[in-house]
């Protein structure tokens, strides 16, 4: 239960960057980036398009990172849609480009890492970072970037040159935060079982 409740504040901090960035009218990373392009060229709600983007990605993670894990991330994808869609609700409002990149970075990225750390995602690259990092040990941070980097060049021709620089800030924010809670990510996803440390420290000796 504790673990839910982590994951629920997670999907909200998430939440709340996103619509940040969405009233300063740029973009993020991953497929919630993707889908945000998508809703601003289409009529179809972020909430459907976020859910339906992340479907092949499910498969992925059910062969590579697990049963569990996959199960975690289809319920964080689920409540970040159900949460981002009360947006809607919402008066409109605006806010400068540079403090919605900055802000909504620092937020999206804490909430990322809050959900990383119990051993959940918001699907596409987010899986790919955490298998990178399970398999290679590669920063996290560093493999979202890259990820969220072509995301926000795909999602130039709906934002514009301007508009996309600052979304290539909010990644990079966001990155930065994640790849700052790196160590506790990875002590959190991939802990050595007793056994095996106990194992290991006979064989040293």
């Amino acid at each position: 239960m504790k673990k839910l409740l982590k994951i629920l504040l997670g999907c909200m901090i998430v939440a709340v960057g996103l619509i940040l960035l969405r009233h300063a009218d740029i973009v993020t990373g991953g497929t919630a980036g993707l889908s945000i392009s998508i809703s601003y060229l289409t009529d179809l709600p972020f909430s459907w398009i976020f859910f339906i983007i992340n479907v092949p990605f499910y498969i992925f993670s059910f062969y590579q990172m697990g049963f569990k894990f996959t199960l975690l991330t289809i319920l964080s994808v689920s409540l970040l849609s159900l949460l981002s869609g009360l947006d809607s609700l919402l008066p409109a409002f605006a806010i400068p480009s540079l403090v919605g990149a900055i802000l909504g970075g620092v937020i999206i990225g804490f909430g990322l890492s809050i959900l990383f750390m119990n051993q959940a995602s918001l699907g596409g690259a987010n899986i790919f970072a955490l298998f990178m990092q399970k398999k290679y040990n590669w920063n996290p941070g560093k493999v979202n970037f890259v990820f969220d980097f072509c995301v926000v060049l795909i999602g130039l021709y709906s934002i514009g040159l301007i508009k996309g620089v600052y979304s290539i800030i909010s990644i990079a924010v966001a990155s930065i935060v994640i790849a700052y809670f790196k160590n506790n990510i990875a002590a959190k996803n991939f802990q050595v079982p007793a056994s095996v440390s106990v194992q290991r420290e006979v064989s040293a000796n």
